[in-house]
């Protein structure tokens, strides 16, 4: 049986899975840009720390193939400035309200949540700049 998420048919939803949706699983913190993986998708935060720019890319369905709906969550803890955007921007789409909509920018303690929308698709909230 599974004892996290995500849940497979037929599993039965334990204590263990119920308790572990309240709560955020921490990454360790990505000093260097980084690419998401599987593993930094549901309730998990990516915290990114460097004292110049950083990046935190999204691969295209044909690497990572994430679910619609998924989130990633992303926290800059660094004084350099983390932009987030993707990997090929001609096949994956980043959009948000921020200044530059395929490429938002996080400042130090600010966070965005990445929501999946559609194939390749991603819309980012949070404290973008």
């Amino acid at each position: 049986m599974t004892v996290g998420m995500p849940a497979s048919t037929g599993d039965v939803l334990s204590a263990a899975m119920f308790n572990n949706l309240v709560a955020f699983t921490c990454n360790t913190t990505q000093t260097a840009d980084y690419t998401a993986v599987l593993n930094d998708q549901y309730q998990t935060l990516t915290p990114m720390s460097k004292a110049t720019a950083i990046a935190f890319k999204i691969p295209t369905d044909a690497s990572v193939n994430f679910t619609v709906g998924t989130v990633l969550t992303v926290l800059n803890l660094g004084a350099g400035t983390c932009t987030i955007s993707a990997v090929t921007s001609g096949t994956t789409t980043v959009v948000s309200a921020g200044a530059t909509s395929a490429a938002p920018t996080l400042g130090q303690y600010k966070s965005a949540a990445c929501i999946k929308i559609s194939a390749n698709s991603w819309v980012i909230v949070g404290a973008i700049a």
